[in-house]
């Protein structure tokens, strides 16, 4: 089997990791970290282009690498309009809508970008994999009990879907013969039912949900509209406070979970009660998703950079547990995803998609 030289490209709001795969076979993954004073003065991600690929392209040059040993570029996929899981072509229709952020503003909205200027300048294919937007979601699951608003479909696809795969391929069995509830547990949350390989609804802290480190996620309606037009905030500034200043550091003043663990272990009894308020949250709505199965749960996956969290995690699977086991995929694995999305590609093993087409 041929292997492949695989860029994979994954933007953060301060940083781009990239990795080199030869196959599946990671050879090394650097996070690129960047002065945050230089990305202020841009107007937006999508200007930080040229910035980013300058950056990727020096720390190549420090590993030994070249864009003209790469075969592939595979990134990871922004905001786009709802889409089916899979692998796409980046083409114009995609780079307008990213440029034009018709579903919103990320900071992997610029992966498009970068790999688009590599395939043009060196002959070789560039493709994205699951954006943010995939949307398997059942008519059923986007009522929102409001005419006029309609729930999306919003998560960390990405990794959801390497992490059903993976633990399929563990027990020997298809990802296609089995229900999971995936718990993607990080900055922000997402809460899948997957039935037989479709994520037939989730709840994320973007807009719903349980609260994350910075998320405000479900809230009480009628106390929002007095939040909305207390004369406090103008939009912008609500929606920073709801999407980065909300959920654990609205309360704690700090994202990082690991110092909440450590403080509530110290005795800070805030600290706890906002911990126990996060993993009740969490659960609640893994049992809400179990009836979304209607019971038939083969598994429950608790994935994420918190899934790392020993004591998290046992508190939420004992809560849950009663429901299907639990297993853990602690971090993110969204190079190898990427990765392995651009093999199978490369290898006709899976039909890529055209954005705005089919296949």
């Amino acid at each position: 089997m041929e292997k492949f030289r695989i860029l994979a490209i994954n933007p953060g709001s301060t940083s781009t990791k990239i990795s080199i795969f030869h196959g599946e076979e990671e050879v090394f993954t650097e996070n690129i970290v960047h002065d945050y004073e230089e990305l202020k003065k841009f107007r937006n991600v999508i200007e930080q282009e040229g910035y980013r690929y300058e950056a990727i392209l020096s720390v190549l040059a420090a590993r030994g690498y070249s864009l003209d040993e790469i075969d592939v570029v595979v990134a990871r996929g922004g905001i786009l309009r709802p889409v089916k899981a899979g692998t796409y072509r980046i083409n114009d229709l995609m780079l307008e809508d990213l440029r034009n952020a018709v579903a919103g503003e990320h900071a992997s909205n610029v992966a498009a970008f970068i790999a688009r200027r590599i395939g043009a300048e060196k002959g070789i294919p560039v493709y994205i994999v699951d954006p943010v937007s995939v949307d398997e979601m059942e008519d059923v699951a986007r009522i929102s009990g409001l005419d006029g608003i309609e729930r999306k479909s919003l998560s960390h696809a990405l990794n959801i879907r390497r992490v059903i795969y993976k633990v399929s391929e563990k027990l020997g069995k298809d990802p296609g013969e089995l229900n999971f509830i995936v718990a993607h547990l990080g900055g922000g949350i997402s809460i899948g039912a997957i039935r037989k390989g479709q994520m037939v609804d989730v709840e994320s802290a973007n807009c719903e949900g349980p609260f994350s480190p910075e998320r405000a996620g479900g809230l009480p309606i009628l106390e929002v509209v007095d939040f909305c037009f207390s004369g406090k905030y103008t939009k912008d500034e609500l929606k920073k406070k709801l999407i980065q200043e909300g959920g654990v550091y609205s309360y704690l003043g700090t994202k990082d979970m690991r110092e909440v663990e450590e403080r509530a272990r110290s005795g800070d009894k805030k600290a706890a009660l906002i911990l126990e308020a996060m993993v009740y949250q969490i659960a609640k709505c893994i049992g809400q998703m179990a009836t979304v199965l209607k019971g038939n749960v083969d598994y429950i996956i608790l994935t994420g950079g918190i899934a790392k969290s020993d004591y998290i995690s046992e508190c939420i699977a004992g809560r849950v547990k009663f429901i299907a086991p639990v297993e853990r995929v602690p971090g993110e694995e969204e190079m190898k995803a990427l990765a392995e999305a651009a093999c199978r590609v490369m290898a006709g093993r899976e039909k890529v998609l055209d954005y705005g087409g089919g296949e």
